[in-house]
């Protein structure tokens, strides 16, 4: 793979050339910034920038005066080859809160390696209605700890205003969720997002993170995707580079909370 090609590719289609990832969501392209806004329910952020040392720290309070004039909270997504070197420095001095830094990771659906199969006892079954959500959802909730309110309502509008560009999965062990997925599709993207793949502890190393990113990559390629993207988390990034995953740079969300 080429590196610093696939990564221009992927500044321009994803970043300076997004798409809203969902019904309520508009992208905004303002001078050297695009950004999504949407509702209190959407991501709100700054998704590319273009900015020096002359024009970093006006930009940021325009970012800050437009999201809390309309009483959002927000994130700015700032990745490692992002400029001016100092920006990181910057938005935290704005009132900023840099959350862990995770790793862009990017592979070919062709040249993934193989995978292993489902494990024993394991079902992967597509959301396609309120109860497969929810099933999402608490396998979310169980893996990372967190309130899955806002993925659930998410998850809902995407499937009911714009199915095709989200797939949502989950483990069954039986009917228990032990791990959940999703992935979007946007309309002739040449990469498919692959966001929030946890597994419960009691079934980490067991191979079903796995099987969900061979279930989501099959269908990215059936849908015409050259590429699969993930903002991997330490815990996950080894897994995906033996799986044919390249490291191409790092990304670290800062949040605006007011």
């Amino acid at each position: 793979m080429d590196h610093a090609a696939v990564l221009a590719l992927y500044d321009r289609d994803m970043r300076e050339g997004a798409r809203p990832d969902g019904p309520a969501s508009r992208i905004e392209r303002v001078g050297a910034v695009v950004r999504q806004t949407g509702d209190a329910h959407a991501w709100n952020g700054v998704l590319w920038s273009a900015l020096d040392e002359t024009t970093a720290d006006r930009v940021i309070g325009e970012q800050i005066a437009h999201f809390t004039g309309l009483g959002l909270d927000f994130e700015w997504k700032l990745y490692g080859h992002d400029g001016p070197a100092d920006l990181g420095a910057r938005l935290t001095a704005a009132g900023l809160r840099a959350e862990p830094e995770e790793t862009l990771l990017v592979a070919e659906t062709g040249r993934l390696a193989p995978a292993p199969g489902t494990p024993d006892g394991i079902e992967i079954v597509e959301a396609t209605d309120a109860a497969g959500v929810d099933l999402v959802v608490r396998a979310h909730e169980s893996a990372f700890g967190t309130d899955g309110t806002r993925l659930r309502h998410r998850l809902l509008a995407r499937l009911a205003d714009d199915p095709g560009t989200v797939v949502a999965v989950v483990a069954l062990a039986g009917s228990e969720p032990v791990a959940s997925a999703r992935m979007e599709l946007l309309p002739g993207a040449r990469f498919a997002g692959l966001w929030g793949g946890g597994t419960v502890a009691a079934w980490r190393g067991r191979g079903v993170y796995r099987a969900l990113v061979a279930h989501r990559a099959r269908v990215a390629a059936a849908h015409g995707c050259r590429y699969l993207q993930v903002d991997a988390s330490p815990m996950s990034r080894p897994i995906l580079e033996r799986l044919g995953f390249h490291a191409l740079t790092t990304t670290t969300p800062y949040l605006y909370e007011g």
